[in-house]
């Protein structure tokens, strides 16, 4: 046993005598030239080369390793044999990843390359003003030179918009409303928000379906869009005005919007905006792929129809009046101190300003579409005008579906019959239903046969008030006849209202030049 200890010690002595030589020989200087020759060598007789995106590019977050990090999550979840698991600030969904020192081969145009997730202990650290992780991540691409070009000039940027767009799928919307009296958050933002929640969709819309898919396609179109708003030099924006009675599913169609795009939503206070300036400065603060909504804008501010004020007030009225110069806005008094105009309005939805974002959508909301200025309405500033109407027959499929489960196959067909006769003569609101189905909800031939019950009286009562608003029209038209027919029988002699006092002019004539 000694002896063995004897020749162990003696060997780890030889060993370090070489070392040592080693380095008298060979210094370290030489070994790094000796290991760079050889990767160049290696390298040039290589038919790879290899790319390394690190976590942290000096003392910032590199950009890129997050976005490779979020585009793999897509591949990984399906091709991966070991995955990590993560869940980001304000996401609803779990994100899959590659673990430490793990690949993935992914492919691009044919192009087959291969990612590696490299993980290392950083050494020791000297003081720094931004302590940095003690892992050392990032990642390693890995591709044929023949492809460098490729994958260099198009991969990469895919790999950028593929990781935005899982980013906005993954991350919670947000609904902004505008500060009260104009004033700034902690963070100096004009718009507060809070996570948006609402579960509408174009699936539990009641509406037309023929309608619903024309929106759908519309909203598709716009999304994918970029190439073809560049080409013909238009601003990536689009408008749309949901007009309508009370009820009809105007809010629920924004948020089905919302959802389908996945875009935020900025709610716009108009009362609590004090001029066009401010106006203005809360259109810069909003973020691409956002819709903004103007809810009710007819009851917001004084933005009615000109014609029927120039109509009423032509010889009153000059261009020096600011509703004349302005649209028909409120005076400094009015409306708490309000000084928005039509104009203001005009330029924020159409105007240059309107382009310091691209992918944004403008929705007005009225209740009156009568009310408000064409000018507000023309395509370039409102482009698609959908009118949400009363329940239809299809509509209320839908409803059925939403709230008792039931496809028209599982109802009568004398029920069945019978809805389609009334549901239309009714004019029910999809909310006025929707509350007939939700107190019925328990017990599903009741909420049927109550439905039925509300949509045949809510249609007997609109046939009587039709019936009498046709007779009372019936009898003015009869009244103004025999008023016509009074006067044209009226002998000549009697003259009219306005000849004694044209009677009476011309005797004062008489007098004075005599």
């Amino acid at each position: 046993m000694k002896e063995y200890w004897t020749s162990l010690a003696s060997l780890l002595g030889v060993l370090a005598f070489c070392q040592s030589l080693l380095q008298v020989i060979f210094p370290p200087e030489l070994r790094f030239a000796c290991l760079k020759v050889s990767n160049r060598v290696f390298n040039l007789f290589s038919s790879y080369c290899y790319f390394d995106i690190t976590e942290i590019d000096g003392v910032n977050t590199n950009e890129l390793y997050n976005a490779v990090q979020l585009y793999l999550s897509s591949s990984v979840s399906t091709n991966g044999s070991r995955l990590s698991l993560t869940r980001a600030l304000n996401s609803s969904a779990i994100t899959f990843g590659l673990s430490n020192n793990d690949c993935i081969v992914d492919t691009f145009n044919g192009v087959s390359v291969v990612w590696e997730h490299v993980v290392t202990q950083r050494q020791a650290q000297t003081f720094s003003w931004r302590p940095l992780p003690e892992e050392k991540r990032g990642f390693t691409l890995r591709i044929r030179k023949r492809d460098k070009s490729l994958i260099l000039d198009s991969y990469l940027d895919y790999v950028m918009e593929k990781a935005n767009e899982i980013r906005r799928k993954n991350q919670d919307r947000l609904l902004y409303t505008n500060s009260r009296g104009g004033s700034l958050d902690s963070r100096g933002h004009p718009w507060e928000s809070v996570p948006f929640k609402h579960p509408s969709t174009f699936d539990t819309l009641a509406m037309d379906p023929v309608k619903k898919r024309e929106i759908m396609e519309d909203l598709k179109d716009f999304a994918n869009g970029q190439s073809f708003y560049q080409k013909t030099g238009r601003a990536w924006k689009r408008g749309y005005l949901l007009y309508g009675p009370p009820g009809t599913g105007k809010s629920s169609m924004i948020a089905a919007m919302a959802n389908y795009l996945s875009y935020d939503i900025y709610d716009l206070e108009l009362t609590e905006v004090h001029n066009n300036s401010e106006l203005r400065k809360l259109l810069m603060k909003t973020s691409s792929k956002s819709i903004i909504v103007i809810e009710d804008i007819d009851c917001s501010i004084n933005l009615t129809n000109r014609k029927k004020n120039n109509n009423s007030n032509t010889s009153t009225r000059n261009y020096y009046d600011p509703e004349m110069r302005c649209g028909s806005a409120p005076g400094p008094g009015e409306d708490g101190g309000n000084s928005i105009t039509l104009s203001g309005l005009l330029n924020f939805t159409d105007g240059l300003w309107s382009c310091c974002g691209s992918e944004r959508i403008f929705v007005f909301t009225t209740n009156h579409i009568e009310k408000l200025d064409s000018a507000l309405l023309r395509c370039g500033r409102m482009d698609m005008h959908i009118f949400m109407s009363y329940c239809s027959y299809p509509a209320l499929m839908i409803l059925m579906k939403n709230y008792l489960g039931y496809d028209e196959s599982d109802l009568d067909a004398d029920v069945l019959k019978q809805l389609a006769e009334v549901v239309d003569k009714a004019e029910m609101t999809p909310a006025d239903i929707s509350e007939v189905l939700i107190k019925n909800r328990r017990c599903n031939p009741k909420a049927v046969s109550e439905l039925l019950e509300a949509l045949k009286t809510r249609a007997s009562r609109n046939l009587l008030q039709n019936g009498i608003l046709r007779e009372k029209n019936s009898e003015d038209i009869m009244e103004d006849e025999e008023q016509e027919k009074r006067a044209l029988e009226s002998p000549p002699n009697e003259g009219s209202e306005f000849e004694e006092p044209c009677k009476k002019q011309e005797e004062e004539d008489e007098e004075k030049m005599k």
